[in-house]
């Protein structure tokens, strides 16, 4: 039974037909250039709104320092802002809603994507095991990062606060910080990549602290009803990890349920969240299930979803809603697919990231 999957749900300002909501997904395929949204970004998106149903945008950079990966929308210019608008266009005139999700990529971003070739910014300097992307869609070893000096991260926060404001100026109906995934914000959290003896670092109310600055900052700007957060309390992506999570996300979580965003957006732990391999992991938590007796206002649920298990996510009340991600990249129509029990197309890892329409607008409707 899919009834309550397809009811309508308030999530802050605005109100949902349905409860099957398309994750945020790099993609690149913005302008080489300046990372602008295009026309092609515009028909990807505005093929899988539905009228009432929300689209959360891509990962987009608040600055150029945020800036990890090749040709990824950004939301610090005004070329980016005007490519958005394009797509926000498209979208409303579908009948959808759409937030956008503000990222920085920390330390796990590389030098080609900075100006001068700076190397990319850290809470400490712990360089990352694994690769990163070029700005060539090269990959090599993540490089050695630079501590950020405690008077720029001010700076970072008001990137943030800023990035709201332009997503707003460009048709978003709110923003999703990215707090998950071994990005700039979970670095922060996490004692492993956090060293600092400062006010960010050490205490797990300190390692919160710019967390909860940008979280007010943003609500501050566009409103806690059209502020949402993503968090991955078990996640390993990027080479994080906490060996104990539970207590900073319970401080965390409940600092942040004072403040009644929009919704937490919670990665469940069986999933990678980084979309470059099958990585399900058996056996784990269900960190919506843990953090629903806590948290006041809508929570999202995303990680390796199936029609069946989404359904029973929003059936039992551990979420108000479901997140897909790679499923929505293969099938436009997924909302129609889950509402008629019809099949998913699979997707074609191959063609996830870069590239034109191929992979992209081409997967084919019921």
């Amino acid at each position: 039974m899919t009834e309550k999957l397809l009811t309508p749900l308030k999530l802050g300002a605005i109100e949902l037909a349905h409860r099957v909501v398309m994750a945020p997904l790099t993609r690149m395929r913005a302008h080489w250039r300046d990372g602008a949204p295009t026309e092609l970004n515009a028909e990807y998106y505005a093929q899988r709104a539905t009228p009432g149903g929300l689209l959360i945008g891509e990962a987009s950079p608040v600055s150029q320092q945020a800036t990890g990966h090749p040709n990824v929308p950004g939301i610090h210019s005004a070329a980016q802002v005007a490519g958005w608008k394009r797509v926000t266009d498209a979208v409303r005139a579908k009948g959808g809603h759409m937030y956008l999700q503000l990222w920085h990529t920390g330390r796990v971003a590389h030098s080609s994507h900075q100006w001068l070739g700076k190397p990319p910014v850290a809470p400490s300097v712990v360089q990352a095991q694994g690769m990163a992307m070029t700005a060539f869609f090269k990959r090599v070893p993540y490089e050695v990062p630079r501590a950020l000096r405690i008077d720029e991260i001010a700076g970072v926060v008001a990137d943030f606060r800023q990035a709201a404001v332009n997503a707003m100026e460009a048709g978003f109906d709110g923003v999703e910080i990215h707090g998950a995934n071994g990005y700039l914000l979970e670095q922060f959290l996490y004692s492993k990549t956090n060293l600092r003896s400062d006010a960010y670092g050490g205490s797990i109310a300190n390692r919160s602290r710019l967390v909860l600055e940008i979280a007010d900052a943003v609500a501050g700007a566009v409103g806690a009803e059209r502020t949402g957060i993503r968090l991955s309390p078990y996640g390993i992506a990027n080479d994080s990890a906490e060996a104990e999570p539970m207590p900073l996300f319970t401080h965390l979580v409940g600092e942040l349920a004072r403040r009644r965003l929009a919704y937490l957006h919670l990665i469940e732990p069986r999933a990678s969240g980084t979309g470059q391999a099958e990585v399900f992991r058996d056996d784990q938590p269900s960190t919506a299930a843990i953090f629903r007796p806590v948290w006041p206002t809508a929570i999202i649920d995303a990680g390796g979803f199936t029609r069946a298990n989404a359904i029973e996510a929003v059936a039992d009340g551990r979420a108000d809603a479901v997140a897909f991600g790679r499923f929505f990249i293969s099938n436009p129509d997924l909302v129609r697919r889950v509402a008629e029990d019809l099949p998913f197309t699979p997707y074609q890892r191959p063609t996830f990231y870069g590239g034109g329409a191929k992979g992209y607008t081409d997967y084919p409707f019921v």
